[in-house]
């Protein structure tokens, strides 16, 4: 299957919708913003950006994007939370009982890396992305406390989990739209071509 076969959906609630969008053109997906249940009923896969945690947790149900959300994962489609997205689709967020979609086995800590790391890039070693180190570009990020079931660690930093999958929902601290590797990109684009030929 040819990646112009996909239609990636971007929700765009808030946060770094467009950067996602040009860095899938990039790469030849067509990328989309999502804010409706229509919207995300038209994709294959679905990337929740950066932004307010809270904000957004609250905003998902307001536009009736829930039960939609959790169907569609349930039925397969790879969803990828970047920053804050991440926090969105954790089902522990220490210290806080926010809403969150609870999709993903891990507990995380917000805004862990603090002032020390507010807004850096750093190198970093990811499981299964070949080549030099990514660019991570860190911007109040979060950090990943812990992860069960099949959850799996693929990036650390100072020992903590910053990059995760589980199956077919991937979860980032750092920000790759914000960079001109699109390799975290390409990773989840064949993610959802593996979901649509299997499908």
């Amino acid at each position: 299957m040819a990646k112009e076969d996909l239609t990636i959906g971007v929700l765009s609630l808030q946060g770094d919708v467009e950067e996602h969008i040009d860095a899938l053109l990039a790469i030849k997906v067509e990328g989309r913003g999502v804010k409706t249940p229509e919207d995300l009923a038209e994709i294959d896969g679905l990337i929740i950006p950066g932004g307010e945690s809270t904000t957004v947790g609250e905003m998902v149900g307001r536009f009736g994007l829930t039960k939609p959300l959790e169907k569609r994962v349930a039925a397969g489609m790879p969803v990828w939370g970047t920053c804050m997205g991440m926090i969105v689709l954790a089902k522990k967020v220490q210290g806080s009982t926010q809403p969150t979609l609870g999709l993903l086995s891990i507990e995380v800590k917000r805004n862990a890396f603090g002032r020390q790391i507010e807004s850096a890039e750093v190198p970093l070693d990811i499981t299964g992305i070949e080549g030099k180190p990514f660019p991570g570009i860190f911007i109040r990020a979060p950090w990943i406390e812990s992860a069960w079931d099949d959850a799996r660690i693929l990036a650390r930093l100072d020992g903590h989990g910053v990059m995760v999958r589980q199956k077919r929902i991937l979860g980032t601290s750092f920000h790759p739209e914000l960079t001109e590797d699109h390799r975290v990109h390409r990773y989840f684009s064949e993610m959802v071509a593996a979901a649509k030929r299997s499908a």
